[in-house]
């Protein structure tokens, strides 16, 4: 069972041997972009750089780690270019999808840093430039994220029809899963089945199963792998957004890059939440009430997260995912991939479970 008195994780070999190759391609498509860009305008260049600083300054390059595992297990090559690029065009979804959810949410850190939309409004004022910061910051984050979208598209240029449509609906998963915790905070959904559901579209397809099919796709192995794959990716991917939860109420801001109890005053719908309400009763209702309150207090922060102690939520929510993390392992005897890559991938699950960030 996870608990606060663990060692920090160290990152897996089985990830920190895919990531160079997917941070040079990354750096390198950036890189051009802005000397082309900054030719035609000077001001183009930061925009672009903020991209590039945004994508590689941080980040656990999980996605390109399963989708780089699925294809070498399937019988690809680990230098492959097509798998390189694709790896890359996730990372780039990725911030993609980070840049407009901190607009979103009006969040002012991520990974320790202020977020884009933050730091480009905070260039508006002594620039002296004209009409209002904050929109201005915004809409650069936008179009930075915009730009990420692009360039992802542009990366997964000429791979396979299967390969594209993976693609694709990841795409559209990942925006479908955002409008989902869009509605479900706006609405305070607290029920389970929401939550998890909004955990699974949200991240866990586009984190874990979507890559793995991607992969397969890529050597052309879609049909036979897509069902054992999404046998392991799909508890896995929810097990790492139910991690992501626990994190975000009761990680280590020095660590996680984030202020502790963000998503308490964001008022997300996570299952972390939504087993603490139906748990807590007449009791802890006042207080959860405030949860989704801007101004929740670090007082209040503290009292929710005894109550998530107190009712056992925590400790049920670290053990869904250790059972959901301990079912996709399981489902790895069950793909047909190289050895080396079902011990990768048994690896990464451990790591997706017990992260601290």
């Amino acid at each position: 069972m996870t608990s606060e008195a663990e060692p920090a994780t160290s990152i897996p070999l089985s990830l920190s041997s895919v990531a160079p190759a997917v941070e040079a391609r990354i750096d390198a498509l950036l890189a051009a972009e802005a000397a082309r860009w900054g030719q035609v305008d000077p001001e183009l260049v930061p925009p672009i750089e903020a991209l590039q600083h945004f994508v590689l300054d941080g980040g656990k390059r999980l996605r390109p780690a399963f989708c780089h595992w699925a294809y070498v297990g399937a019988g690809g090559a680990a230098g492959d270019a097509a798998v390189i690029d694709a790896g890359a065009a996730l990372e780039l979804l990725h911030a993609f999808a980070l840049l407009h959810d901190d607009v979103m949410d009006g969040s002012s850190l991520r990974r320790g840093r202020p977020t884009v939309h933050v730091d480009f409004a905070g260039r508006h004022g002594p620039a002296g430039w004209r009409g209002e910061a904050r929109r201005f910051g915004e809409g650069v984050a936008i179009l930075v994220g915009d730009l990420a979208f692009v360039y992802a598209d542009l990366l997964m240029v000429g791979v396979p029809p299967a390969a594209t449509a993976i693609f694709n609906e990841l795409r559209v998963e990942l925006n479908i899963g955002q409008a989902l915790d869009l509605i479900g905070t706006a609405e305070a959904r607290r029920d389970l089945s929401m939550a998890r559901r909004i955990a699974t579209y949200k991240s866990g397809k586009y984190t874990i199963e979507r890559p793995l099919h991607l992969g397969a796709a890529l050597i052309g192995r879609l049909d036979e792998l897509a069902q054992p794959l999404s046998a392991y990716g799909l508890p896995l991917g929810e097990a790492f957004q139910m991690r992501d939860d626990v994190l975000g109420t009761f990680g280590d801001p020095d660590v996680t890059g984030k202020p502790v109890g963000e998503d308490l005053r964001e008022g997300k719908p996570t299952p972390l939440l939504a087993i603490t309400t139906a748990r807590a009763g007449a009791r802890g209702s006042e207080l959860l009430d405030r949860v989704g309150s801007p101004d929740l207090g670090d007082d209040e922060v503290a009292a929710i997260q005894a109550l998530m102690i107190e009712t056992g939520a925590r400790e049920e929510t670290e053990r869904l995912v250790d059972e959901l993390a301990g079912e996709a392992v399981a489902a790895l005897d069950k793909v047909a991939i190289t050895a080396e890559a079902r011990a990768a991938l048994t690896e990464l699950a451990a790591f997706v479970a017990r992260r601290d960030r």
